[in-house]
């Protein structure tokens, strides 16, 4: 669908985006995640064609957006931070606008009105000047506008920035009954909304790409490195040391009474970087007949590997939000 190689922005010494490459493949829903300053929303406009690159080149189903940009566009429907929406129009006379501005063939522009206007939920406000809906129903007309032409490809940036809670469950719901004909890539400073709407990220952090992958590896990746794991096992204290520390990766053991469970040691063990010695530790300590209990990895969730990648520290309560109604990143790929 989309692919980007070795894309490059710079605006005399300053480079915003610095040779990132990634592939967007048919079907998913994509989170594009980058703290302020990031080469996010850079990025988004090179592949949209909005602007130009320096170096690099981004071909939307097989079509160079640079070189052949009409032909590339056609498969792309783009919904900007801010919709570039005309107040003083209904709807549906701004849609009908677009829809010309598009190239819709005059016949279809009618039905493609009325069906991008029934697929977003607009079609009661219709008649409403836009300067007169609420922010939720302006982002559906900016939606509705992007599906204009039946894309392929749906790129939404912050597509529910400064909308209610209420609005905010609508529009996460929208985008993902928009997958089933769709490939979208989702910009978004709620990260939560990144975990529940996405299959894969693409996270970057000065301009260059650190993540690009699904969900569940890079939670695979996080659990990885994460080099705490949290027994407890049924047995003699010393006996239950001693195995431990036999254990191949195991740098540390510390132990303490269970407690939860009678005659049971709660075990912390510190492994070294990047070896998974679960399976070791069971198979040792069954062969010590000493039954573990519970084992736990701490997984971690998408802020924190978000945190952990941009160094920054945890300052917010319950559902994280990026500094800005902007975004941010995630895990390291390789």
């Amino acid at each position: 669908m989309i692919e980007v190689n070795n894309l490059t922005k710079k605006y005399g010494d300053h480079t915003a985006v610095d040779h990132i490459s990634f592939h967007v493949k048919k079907g998913k829903i994509y989170g594009f995640l980058g703290p302020n300053g990031a080469g996010k929303t850079t990025t988004m406009n090179m592949i949209t064609g909005y602007i130009g690159a320096t170096e690099g080149d981004v071909k939307v189903n097989g079509h160079d957006i640079f070189e052949e940009p009409e032909l590339a566009k056609k498969s792309i429907g783009y919904l900007p931070e801010l919709p570039p929406l005309y107040m003083e129009m209904t709807p549906e006379e701004y849609l009908k606008f677009a829809a010309e501005l598009k190239g819709v063939e005059k016949q279809k522009i009618k039905s493609m009105v009325e069906d991008v206007m029934q697929m977003t939920g607009v079609s009661d406000m219709r008649r409403r000047l836009i300067k007169n809906l609420s922010k939720g129903y302006r982002q559906r007309v900016g939606l509705a506008q992007a599906l204009l032409g039946y894309p392929e490809i749906l790129i939404l940036d912050e597509p529910t920035v400064g909308l209610d809670p209420k609005q905010i469950i609508e529009m996460r719901q929208l985008i993902k009954n928009l997958k089933e004909n769709h490939t979208i890539i989702l910009s978004s400073h709620i990260l939560t909304e990144i975990s529940e709407v996405c299959d894969e990220v693409i996270i970057i952090t000065d301009g260059k790409l650190v993540a690009s992958d699904s969900l569940a590896n890079l939670s695979r990746l996080s659990e990885l490195k994460n080099n705490q794991i949290n027994l407890t096992v049924r047995g003699n204290e010393k006996v239950i040391l001693e195995c431990v520390r036999r254990v191949n990766g195991v740098k540390s053991v510390k132990a303490s009474v269970s407690r939860n469970d009678s005659g049971a040691v709660d075990i912390i063990v510190e492994r070294k970087a990047d070896m998974d010695i679960r399976e070791s530790l069971f198979y040792a300590l069954a062969n010590a007949k000493c039954p573990i209990l519970s084992m736990r990895a701490d997984k971690k969730s998408l802020e924190d590997i978000f945190l952990d990648m941009t160094k920054m520290p945890d300052t917010s309560n319950g559902e994280a939000v990026l500094e800005n109604p902007k975004d941010k990143l995630q895990v390291k790929e390789g």
